[in-house]
Formats: C-alpha cells, sequence, structure tokens
C-alpha cells in the first residue's frame, strides 16, 4: 500500500474499529469520543497545518449556509409531512423542544468539532489531499468513510437504533449525501467548524422532531420510511436536491478562483 494512501486508510480502518467496538458493548453514547485522540495522534503523525485541518474561523456566508441546510431541508420534510397528513403535535411539549433544540445546537458545535467534524472534515480531508485526491475525490472518499462509521449504530442491536432492514440502506446513502454536504460547506468556507455548526443544528432539530427510526419525534410522525430526513426517501430526495444546488456553486466557485 502507498505510504500516502495508508495513513488516512489505516485512520478510518481504527475509527471504525473502535467504534464497533463500543458500539458492540452498549457504550454507543460515548462511540464518537475515541474519534478525538485518535484526530489528535493522526494529525501529529501527518503534521498538517491548522489550514490544512480547516482549524479556522470561516466566514459569514459559510456560517449562513450551515444554517440554511438544515433549516431548508428539514423545513420542507415537516411541509411534505403536513401535506400527507403525517403530523400529530396532540402530544408535543413546545417549551421543552425547543429548549433541547437550542442546547443541542450550541452544545453540539463543540461536540461534533472535536469529534466527527475535526476528524472527517479535518483531519481526513487534509490526508486524502495529502495522498494526492483532488478536493472532489477527497470529499467523495471522506463521505463514503462517514457512512461506513455510521454501519455500527444501525446494524448492532445493542445501539438501540432499531432500524429496520429496509431503512438501512436508505440511511447509509443519506448519511454520503450529507456528508458531501458538511465536507462542501468545510471546504467554501475554510473552516470546520462551519460543519461543526450545521452538523449540530441538523441533529437538534431532526432528532427532536423527527426522532430516528421507529421512533417519532414532537411532529408525531410514524411514517419515518417515508418522511424521515434520514431514514426516509423523502429526506433523502431533499438531501440530493441540497447537495446538487451546493455542489455547482462550489464548481463554480473554483472555477472562478481557479
Amino acid at each position: 500500500m502507498n505510504l500516502a494512501f495508508s495513513r488516512p486508510t489505516l485512520g478510518v480502518l481504527a475509527a471504525i474499529a473502535v467504534t464497533t467496538t463500543m458500539d458492540a458493548s452498549g457504550l454507543t453514547q460515548f462511540s464518537a469520543l475515541p474519534l478525538l485522540p485518535l484526530m489528535l495522534l493522526l494529525w501529529a503523525w501527518e503534521r498538517c497545518s491548522r489550514r490544512e485541518m480547516g482549524f479556522g474561523w470561516g466566514n459569514a456566508q459559510g456560517y449562513g449556509l450551515a444554517v440554511l441546510y438544515p433549516l431548508a431541508v428539514l423545513s420542507l420534510a415537516t411541509l411534505a409531512a403536513a401535506i400527507g397528513g403525517a403530523i400529530d403535535t396532540s402530544d408535543a411539549d413546545w417549551r421543552k423542544a425547543g429548549l433541547n433544540m437550542a442546547i443541542g445546537a450550541v452544545m453540539g458545535s463543540l461536540m461534533t468539532f472535536l469529534t466527527e467534524e475535526g476528524f472527517f472534515r479535518g483531519w481526513l480531508l487534509a490526508s486524502l489531499g495529502r495522498a494526492g485526491l483532488s478536493g472532489t475525490r477527497a470529499l467523495v472518499w471522506s463521505s463514503v468513510a462517514f457512512s461506513l462509521w455510521h454501519v455500527s449504530w444501525v446494524t448492532i442491536p445493542a445501539t438501540g437504533a432499531n432500524l429496520p432492514a429496509a431503512q438501512v440502506l436508505v440511511y447509509l446513502i443519506n448519511v454520503v449525501v450529507i456528508g458531501s454536504i458538511w465536507g462542501m460547506l468545510r471546504l467554501l468556507s475554510g473552516s470546520v467548524l462551519v460543519a461543526s455548526v450545521s452538523h449540530a443544528v441538523w441533529n437538534a432539530i431532526a432528532y427532536e422532531l423527527f426522532a430516528f427510526g421507529t421512533k417519532t419525534g414532537a411532529l408525531g410522525i410514524e411514517q419515518t420510511a417515508v418522511y424521515g430526513p434520514e431514514v426516509g426517501v423523502v429526506g433523502l430526495a431533499l438531501n440530493l436536491a441540497f447537495a446538487a444546488l451546493l455542489w455547482r456553486w462550489w464548481r463554480r466557485r473554483r472555477n472562478d478562483i481557479g
């Protein structure tokens, strides 16, 4: 194996192995935490610069897109569910839901920066770039790796995700698409923090309103295989549409700069 490609490959395999072991042991709540020391170790090994890692503040446009993405896609998913008569908010506690979403967005930005975003959109993108991959190819492979890292969560019973088999494939494809969106946000802005904010806002709203798998969130939607933003076909279609639009803009920006 070429030494340049061995580093990102070994790093991803180590991340998957550690997380899978923790998921199988019932430690899913903490299974993302090892990504922090692993990222720091690999960063030191490759001696990437902070700029390569995306450890900067980014720009206002980047943060605008970071928030626009989850708000746009999740609003449209909610609208689709409303049109389909799938919403039942009779048991919703909106004060609690709002508080949970606010806390999740703020605290989640730091947590995803230190774990998933720091590893996949920080170190891995930097490592793939050093291995000679173009921005597009690095974006694709980092997003595939991001999806593979999630496999254990939706396939091991001990995690409690309880995702029906029919939705596993939809979810894993969706994770590739969502990961590519966060990857493009990181490359457009030059900042992993921008991607982390988008990741946190997505998680905070999506899991509070829609929950996951067969569970129901504040919107009371039971047809998650249809309307779920991560496990449903509507969510997949909306994420693909946003990814395509962002891709066209990213390519145009790159051509303009070039």
